[in-house]
């Protein structure tokens, strides 16, 4: 009988999330395999807000942990990706009939820069009155305050494919596209059967980490025997693209209906608003925007730049998936929950919920929490080192798959 291929790591899934798990796997010299289905960052790390940030907005719930860990991330991937994530100015207007007055957005930046150890990219300052008529055409009209901090902005599907292609780099395999059928358990590790467009391949994996975002319980019901996990709730996030860019930099602004954080991004020559959180049931690959959240976003933005012509080019929606609760999506925690099916020796893991930002920490956690079920091995690198590059021929490959 041929033996199987045998791999350490077969993740499962090639968003943002999959690329950084068969990343930390092979920086640590485990044999990996990334399995997707579609194409890299297909799903919700094509369709993010493409920023890098510490989660400001965050701060009003509590999450102190994470906003200190995402700023920290941020640093990092300034330092490894420079030419995928830049600084940018983020400026946040407040009016007569701002809810969060001043004081608060104030406190709230010092507590930001405070997390971020105080660095001179977690500064802050307020923009003098003289400055306002530069700033896009931002409403002038009950306008008492800017503030302006720094933050990081990327290309989410470019990021994702470059942190596959250091994967590849270090010996990790891709099969994509290729469809996870089932995994059944095989004495210490697990039989896996993959599906690609022209062969069926059965491996040997000694770890499998269920890295589907939205995707990730319907995954979880073809491993045999069931690993644990739970209920979750999908949450679409709608962007809008408007024609026409601001230049300035990004803007940070409370929605009129609801006093919602909005943002106003410059991207690719157009202006992107988002995002929304609605609760959504359905196939993760049918949500779109709804009129009402296309409304939404293009209020907002005329309500904050009156003067500008609001032109409609596109429109998109992505999922995050948050544990399934009651009260409204905002007020979910948003930390990583990784769940294993062994506490001392793990040999599955899952992914729920998860960053943009923090993808590096929590692929770093997730070899972390493997580590005492694969065997030793020689280290071939180092996540928060290794340089990631920008590479214009990954968005297209000859065969029109951006894989």
């Amino acid at each position: 009988m041929t033996e199987l291929p045998t791999y350490d790591v077969v993740v499962l899934g090639g968003g943002i999330h999959g690329a950084g798990v068969v990343q930390a796997a092979a920086a640590g010299g485990w044999s990996a395999l990334l399995v997707e289905e579609k194409a890299l960052a297909s799903g919700t790390s094509s369709k993010s807000s493409k920023l890098i940030h510490g989660g400001l907005r965050y701060l009003e719930s509590g999450q102190l942990a994470l906003v200190r860990e995402s700023l920290a991330e941020r640093e990092t991937l300034l330092r490894i990706a420079p030419e995928l994530v830049k600084l940018v100015p983020f400026y946040v207007p407040i009016y007569r009939a701002t809810t969060r007055r001043p004081w608060k957005i104030r406190a709230g930046l010092s507590m930001y820069a405070l997390l971020g150890n105080l660095a001179k990219d977690a500064w802050f300052e307020r923009v003098p009155r003289r400055e306002w008529e530069a700033l896009d055409g931002l409403a002038l009209e009950g306008l008492q305050h800017v503030f302006r901090y720094n933050d990081g902005q990327t290309d989410d599907a470019a990021l994702t494919r470059a942190v596959v292609r250091s994967a590849r780099s270090l010996g990790a395999e891709v099969l994509c596209p290729a469809r996870f059928e089932a995994a059944e358990r095989d004495g210490d590790g697990w039989r896996v059967r993959i599906v690609a467009p022209d062969e069926e391949r059965i491996v040997r994996a000694r770890a499998l980490v269920n890295a589907g975002g939205p995707w990730i319980n319907r995954i979880r019901g073809r491993i045999t025997p069931l690993p644990p996990g739970f209920e979750v709730d999908f949450v679409a996030g709608t962007h809008v693209e408007l024609d026409g860019a601001m230049e300035r930099g990004i803007y940070y602004c409370e929605a009129p209906r609801d006093r919602r954080a909005v943002f106003t991004i410059p991207w690719k020559g157009r202006t992107m608003v988002g995002t929304t959180e609605e609760r959504y049931v359905g196939e993760p690959r049918a949500v779109e925007p709804t009129k009402r959240e296309i409304e939404y976003l293009v209020e907002t933005f005329h309500r904050y730049f009156p003067r500008r012509t609001v032109t409609l080019v596109d429109a998109w929606a992505g999922l995050r998936v948050l544990p399934k609760g009651p009260g409204t999506a905002f007020d979910r925690p948003r930390e990583t929950t990784l769940v294993v099916d062994d506490e001392a020796r793990p040999t599955t893991l899952a992914i729920y919920g998860g960053k943009l930002t923090g993808y590096r920490a929590t692929a770093e956690k997730v070899l972390a929490r493997l580590a005492p079920s694969l065997p030793a091995r020689e280290r071939k690198g180092d996540t928060a080192t290794l340089r990631l590059e920008a590479d214009a021929a990954d968005r297209v490959s000859p065969l029109g798959d951006p894989c």
